[in-house]
């Protein structure tokens, strides 16, 4: 039997678009509407030219009670009639939604689309087929500009992601009426998509058929094809910020860190900034570190993107998804926001304190510090009468004589000063961390050793000046660190 013209044009998108293959288990989602079951009868004509196998599948939301359990006997009956499998599962999608103070529509998508992995997952197909329309494509463009979007907006539906595939976005839903009334084909009507309380259904009933007959005939077709263009725009873009992702930023043992002018530059100082490339690196950064649910929003990522500007050195950043961005001298690091931390109060440095009693025996001493997960290593040797330097091999090296009880390894503090090696006289600890670059909160648990109160050694500066090595020092300690 030869196609109808309707199918044939399926035909093409089928091999062309989505490769169907010879074998392949295909499964419709079929509500009981008129576009799915329009796609079940299309694919019924196409089976035995292209080889694949057929299976129907229908989730019940249980949103309009007996009409949905009729939907689903319906549909159960239509495949029946065409000796096709049948799999079916229900929830009580709007219970689910209270429950998660979720949005309903996200909701239903969400259980049903995982009923169609499970199918996948089962063995029983290898693909689902759903019937979004051209119309279906339109009205969501519209929608998400009306309510505020971007180029992944306009991107609308796409015809395929993961398992799921969409080979009815280039047809109108009146050509699918149309066939199923000359096959004499019923079909079942969901009430709520006339109720125009919904955007999505005054989109649907006033403001595309508007657009077309007031504006523009072919509104529907033009946006389809946007939709389209932004999609591959979007992948170009996607792609670059991902390959920045991977050139420059670092993992970090709580998250991930970028130099804040990598992230405004992202191709170097010789280049103009790219605002929509860096916008779309934070958002992967932000992605890959969320363990939370969380809309990220545009206006977010304008505030991300901001905060590596001058100006926010020390503070942080609160955004959905229980995510945080601390804004360093340099650059910014993105975690999720550690656990009991209140959003109020965020600028405040996390707890990082500890204070260490150091007690040396004639081969020295360990302290791990797990606040910084860090270990210090104090060990006591001979040093060699000529021998003038601090360091040794890259250690850090103290006069044993000059020491005096209590020693104690501690995080730096306020109001400490500090007289490294070679310096004419004492400075606040602060602006001597400062000229290292070393952001709030790597300060704030910075340690540094006392010896009877006063500093003798702070980390990655010169020890203090009456505690080098002399030339009657007899014996020193030397201090090395190494990560937990």
């Amino acid at each position: 039997m030869r196609p109808s013209p309707l199918a044939a044009r399926l035909a093409t998108a089928l091999q062309r678009q989505f490769r169907i293959r010879a074998g392949e288990r295909i499964a419709v989602a079929v509500s009981g509407g008129a576009d799915s079951v329009a796609l079940l009868l299309l694919l019924l004509e196409l089976r035995e030219k292209l080889g694949f196998v057929l299976v129907v599948a229908h989730f019940n939301h249980q949103l309009r009670g007996r009409f949905s359990d009729a939907d689903e006997k319906f549909v159960a009956q239509l495949a029946s009639r065409h000796a096709l499998e049948f799999h079916s599962a229900s929830a009580n999608v709007a219970g689910k939604a209270k429950k998660e103070r979720a949005n309903l529509e996200d909701a239903a998508r969400r259980a049903r689309y995982s009923f169609f992995q499970s199918l996948v997952d089962a063995g029983r197909c290898s693909r689902i087929a759903v019937a979004h329309t051209a119309d279906d494509q339109a009205e969501t463009v519209l929608a998400h500009i009306l309510r505020g979007t971007g180029l992944p907006g306009l991107g609308g539906i796409h015809p395929a992601v993961g398992k799921v595939f969409r080979p009815l976005l280039a047809v109108r839903r009146q050509e699918l009426r149309a066939y199923l009334k000359q096959r004499k084909q019923p079909w079942r009507e969901d009430a709520t998509n006339l109720d125009l309380t919904r955007m999505r259904a005054r989109i649907r009933a006033r403001l595309l058929p508007l657009i077309e007959k007031t504006f523009q005939p072919a509104a529907a077709r033009h946006l389809s094809a946007l939709a389209s263009q932004a999609r591959e725009d979007e992948a170009l873009l996607a792609a670059l910020a991902e390959e920045r992702v991977a050139a420059l930023a670092k993992k970090d043992p709580s998250g991930l860190r970028i130099p804040a002018s990598d992230l405004l530059l992202p191709w170097g100082s010789r280049f103009q900034p790219a605002p929509a490339i860096s916008k779309r690196i934070l958002k992967r950064l932000i992605e890959s570190v969320k363990i939370h649910p969380g809309q990220l929003t545009a206006h977010h990522l304008d505030a991300a993107l901001d905060f590596a500007g001058p100006g926010h050195a020390g503070k942080t950043l609160q955004l959905p998804g229980e995510i945080e961005i601390r804004r360093d001298i340099d650059g910014l690091l993105i975690r999720p926001r550690p656990s009991g931390r209140k959003t109020a109060g965020a600028d405040a440095p996390p707890p990082a304190t500890f204070s260490c009693p150091l007690r040396l025996d004639e081969k020295g001493a360990t302290l791990r510090v797990p606040q910084i997960q860090c270990a210090f290593r104090f060990m006591v040797i001979d040093w060699p009468a000529k021998r003038r330097e601090t360091s040794r091999d890259g250690a850090v090296v103290l006069d044993l004589g000059r020491l005096e009880g209590p020693l104690l390894l501690r995080n730096c503090g306020p109001g400490d000063r500090f007289q490294p090696a070679g310096r004419g006289r004492s400075h606040k600890l602060k602006r001597l961390l400062l000229d290292k670059r070393l952001g709030r909160w790597e300060r704030a648990a910075w340690p540094v050793l006392t010896s009877g109160g006063a500093i003798v050694w702070v980390r990655g500066l010169p020890v203090a000046a009456q505690y080098a090595p002399a030339a009657r020092t007899r014996k020193v300690v030397v201090i090395t660190e190494e990560k937990l």
